[in-house]
């Protein structure tokens, strides 16, 4: 089994920072890329950030310059750290994770459960 479990999230003012952190943990073979996903009330998941297993990272626009994604690769660990947050940055983050569990024959998707950020004054 594989579990990825979120942690950081809460309530912060415009013009703050927030660290999120993403732990996966079970019968891992190999993790490649993980990334961050958020989802606001009533619009669609959108990808955030996300960073290969080499460290290529890629974000969308409307983060970049703001937030900055990493990993530990030994703790099977991704970051995000935001920072100048917007309220329009208000939403559930979820981490996602593309690796092999041990035993498995391919590569899955894996979710963590999603953690809240809301910037609001």
């Amino acid at each position: 089994q594989v579990q990825l479990v979120e942690s950081g999230g809460g309530l912060v003012q415009p013009g703050g920072s927030l660290r999120l952190s993403c732990a996966a943990s079970g019968s891992i073979f190999s993790i490649y890329a993980m990334g961050w996903y958020r989802q606001a009330p009533g619009k669609q998941r959108e990808l955030v950030a996300i960073i290969t297993s080499g460290g290529n990272t890629n974000y969308v626009d409307s983060v970049k310059g703001r937030f900055t994604i990493s990993r530990d690769n030994a703790k099977n660990t991704v970051f995000l750290q935001m920072s100048s947050l917007k309220p329009e940055d208000t939403a559930v983050y979820y981490c996602n994770a593309d690796l092999k569990s041990s035993g498995a024959s391919r590569r899955g998707s894996y979710w963590g459960q999603g953690t809240q950020v809301t910037v609001s004054s």
